[in-house]
């Protein structure tokens, strides 16, 4: 009961400028270039398969929502418990059912709530926050804004990434430097109440920009397909999203790896490190774009 409650309070299950009174970063109020990526099909994988990634079925979670389906990336390297924690509850089934009861339209879509479905929570341990992560430049590359040594943002697996820079990894005992996942759109984050160690089931899907999220929610996902029902999730009133009268539904969650090799569907995503995206990153830098600016990383579903 007292996750309940800490979790409808406005300013309190997810700690947002926009929820609390404060004004939000101008970008979210915008339609950002990252909002809408290249159609991409099968022929183009096939054309050039050494340009595309096949996502890790282990990986990659599916929700089918009243408003369609959202096949979501999960990133185990920059918050693995966070990670173990989704695809478990996932496979237990215990998203299926629980709606999406906090929606801003220029913000994010929340959901997760298993306690208001079946009067208990995940019966999982409330996780300790992952918020970033100790990245060794050597052995996880990242594709730059900007020269690699001093660059501070960048794409890793199709993921956006903010950094310290890698220079400063000669300096540390561990060869590492603080990394990140900023909350660009499409990228999925984790509730919780006033504690940073408190998040447990709830997760949110960003539908624009927040950058005052960044280094303050753990972030472990990012949507690779469906992006388009994650701006189509039925908005809450304003200003704090909730109550919505008829919200949209989570029907059901699962892996795409409990489902048969041949009923499974097989996702793609576009490398990085290839010459249409060295551009793209060179022409960013120069702009001085932020990493939430560029386009998505697209992805092509095979079913």
């Amino acid at each position: 009961m007292t996750r309940l409650v800490s979790v409808t309070l406005a300013c309190s299950a997810l700690l947002v400028a926009t929820a609390c009174g404060e004004e939000s970063d101008g970008s979210a109020n915008a339609e950002p270039s990252s909002a809408s990526a290249p159609e991409w099909t099968m022929e183009d994988v096939n054309a050039a398969p050494d340009e595309w990634r096949q996502v890790d079925a282990d990986n990659m979670l599916v929700f089918e929502t009243s408003k369609g389906r959202i096949i979501i990336e999960m990133l185990p390297d920059v918050a693995p418990n966070h990670v173990e924690q989704f695809r478990t509850i996932a496979e237990s089934g215990d998203f299926d059912g629980t709606s999406f009861h906090r929606v801003i339209d220029d913000f994010m879509a929340q959901g997760g709530d298993i306690f208001a479905l079946k009067g208990r929570e995940s019966g999982l341990p409330d996780l300790k926050g992952e918020f970033t992560f100790r990245r060794n430049p050597q052995e996880m590359k990242i594709n730059p804004i900007g020269p690699e040594g001093g660059a501070t943002q960048g794409l890793y697996k199709g993921f956006p990434i903010a950094t310290q820079s890698a220079y400063l990894a000669e300096m540390t005992k561990d060869g590492s430097v603080d990394s990140w996942v900023p909350h660009c759109p499409g990228v999925v984050s984790t509730a919780r109440t006033d504690d940073p160690n408190s998040a447990n089931s709830q997760f949110f899907l960003m539908r624009y920009q927040a950058e005052h999220l960044d280094k303050g929610y753990t972030a472990w996902g990012r949507v690779i397909d469906g992006f388009d029902v994650v701006r189509a999730i039925k908005i809450g009133p304003e200003p704090n999203g909730t109550p919505i009268e008829d919200p949209d539904i989570l029907e059901e969650a699962y892996m795409a790896s409990e489902l048969p090799d041949d009923e499974r569907p097989v996702a793609y995503v576009q490398r990085t490190d290839i010459q249409v995206w060295t551009d793209r990153l060179a022409a960013a830098a120069q702009l001085k774009n932020d990493i939430c600016d560029i386009p998505r990383v697209p992805a092509v579903i095979d079913e």
